[in-house]
């Protein structure tokens, strides 16, 4: 069992099996069919590979996530389905390399994202149909001014990220909005994104 927690800072605790996930019997009898998404993080590459193809053929709407060991491993793992590939190693790689370069940059981000600071949040929020902000621009949603939170970025439907979107930005249908902001207030900016 782990805890993961929300966008409203409560704990939820989710519950975890030790199964062959690579079979299609027991992703069925886990529930694959209810999942909201799958995370590939078993002992191989290769385990991890028919993990993410046994979940792809019985769910092909899915969100799945998986840990790679090495770039020839990345890239088997998204044929084989994944809609992301982490790798450890290139994680921390990366971040040993920031902190020694840009330490300002690294602590302003942990404290962004860590779950010590309960008081900020960095939050994805996706905008619905028939959300009043569905068709505004960033401006005439005034969302520094209603909600008090920063819009870091905007992810389109075709995945792309529009990094500090300008004023007049539109948000649209399916975009999700990468925000900052305390916790309370990212749950209203959702609340009024989900109707």
């Amino acid at each position: 069992m782990c805890e993961l927690s929300g966008i409203d800072g409560r704990q939820a605790v989710v519950h975890t099996v030790d199964v062959d996930a690579s079979r299609e019997d027991v992703l069925r009898r886990v529930g694959i069919d209810r999942a909201r998404g799958l995370i590939a993080a078993v002992g191989t590459d290769a385990e991890n590979v028919y993990a993410v193809l046994s979940a792809r053929v019985l769910r092909p709407d899915l969100f799945i996530v998986s840990r790679a060991e090495t770039d020839d491993a990345t890239a088997k793992l998204k044929r084989a389905g994944a809609d992301r590939v982490i790798s450890p190693y290139q994680i921390g790689a990366a971040q040993i390399a920031q902190t020694a370069l840009r330490p300002a940059v690294v602590d302003f981000v942990e404290l962004a994202t860590g779950t010590d600071n309960l008081e900020l949040s960095m939050e994805e929020i996706g905008i619905a149909s028939g959300s009043a902000l569905a068709g505004r621009t960033l401006l005439d949603a005034n969302l520094r001014q209603r909600f008090g939170v920063i819009v870091v970025g905007i992810q389109r439907t075709d995945r792309s990220m529009d990094f500090n979107p300008p004023p007049e930005s539109m948000l649209l249908v399916g975009d999700k909005l990468v925000v900052l902001g305390r916790a309370d207030s990212l749950k209203q900016l959702e609340s009024e994104a989900s109707h």
